[in-house]
């Protein structure tokens, strides 16, 4: 009996010894994974921390083709704003052209055309030749702003009002924005629109202006008085876009920016991007300023969304900053 009992113990400590043999075994393994994980993972990174690079290259990278942009500035007898902002855009390093659209009863003067392009011949550098081009145009109209430019020369556009001016810094970081993304509108002038719960149904929208932005912390438009955005959309807008839209941006005199907001979103199905930006506005008269001009935004939205047959904009809480001008990211 005593031996029995005896091998019974002993068989039972050596499969604890066993048990406990092998799980030992099992974590020290895991440690060697762990450990060799690690080392492999500082090894494949090992350029990156002796400066040393592969001579070829990642076989399927190119460089990205990097085209200037356009600027397309709309202007309406205010001269000295005109003055200001070519000044001051015509020293930015990605501009290739800048079209001035002209939609006054009498053509630019003489000794306006002169003294334009003095100030972008005195800004031109390092080679560089920006050229400046008057849009004439015999209607007065909102539309011509998105007419069709012959022969331009670069895919971006940059829309711009004379009476609003952004730092190159931050146009360079928009234009660099809509290289990633180059067929949605890129700007730094959100709105909003959402539907009107008061009405009972979900047919009816209601236009938000920039403190609607704010409280949210949502937007589906960037106006074209400050964004980026593809050349193609002007031939969109032009001939393909319903004919009744441009009618009603003609006779009011108004959202001619939301019309084409509706045509991006409705062409790409995805928001626009906003780019936070340090804007200085130099003038002071507007059709925004205007008592009653949220109500008539709001009927364009709405009759937008009639022409159109649905609600093409795309709400988003995205923003794009320059990481180098915040302290946390």
């Amino acid at each position: 009996m005593r031996g029995s009992l005896l091998s019974r113990r002993t068989e039972q400590r050596l499969r604890q010894l066993a048990i406990s043999t092998v799980g030992s075994v099992k974590i020290k393994l895991l440690l060697f994974l762990c450990i060799a994980f690690t080392l492999f993972a500082l090894l494949s990174r090992g350029s990156g921390f002796t400066g040393w690079t592969s001579p070829s290259g990642p076989p399927d990278l190119l460089p990205f083709p990097r085209k200037g942009y356009a600027i397309v500035m709309n202007t309406w007898k205010r001269y000295d704003l005109l003055k200001q902002s070519i000044s001051h855009y015509s020293l930015c390093p990605g501009l290739e052209s800048i079209h001035i659209v002209w939609s006054e009863p009498d053509p630019p003067s003489d000794s306006l055309r002169k003294f334009l392009q003095h100030i972008v011949e005195s800004n031109s550098r390092d080679g560089r030749q920006v050229e400046l081009v008057f849009d004439i145009n015999k209607e007065d109209s909102l539309n011509n702003r998105f007419k069709e430019i012959k022969d331009l020369k670069t895919d971006a556009i940059f829309s711009i009002d004379d009476d609003v001016i952004f730092p190159c810094s931050s146009v360079e970081l928009a234009f660099n924005v809509w290289q990633s993304a180059p067929d949605t509108m890129v700007g730094f002038v959100p709105r909003a629109h959402w539907v009107d719960q008061s009405k009972g149904n979900n047919d009816y929208y209601i236009y938000g202006g920039w403190w609607s932005v704010w409280w949210s912390g949502t937007y589906s438009m960037v106006l074209s008085k400050a964004a980026f955005f593809h050349k193609k959309y002007f031939g969109i807008y032009t001939k393909e876009m319903p004919a009744s839209i441009r009618e009603y941006v003609t006779k009011n005199r108004n959202c001619e920016d939301i019309a084409m907001s509706f045509l991006v979103a409705n062409a790409t199905g995805a928001p626009p991007i906003w780019v936070k930006g340090k804007i200085f506005e130099i003038g002071s008269t507007g059709i925004s300023s205007m008592g009653g001009h949220s109500e008539r935004r709001t009927q364009c939205v709405n009759r937008f969304v009639a022409e159109f047959g649905r609600m093409p904009l795309v709400s988003t809480s995205a923003k794009a900053v320059d990481s180098r001008n915040i302290w946390f990211w």
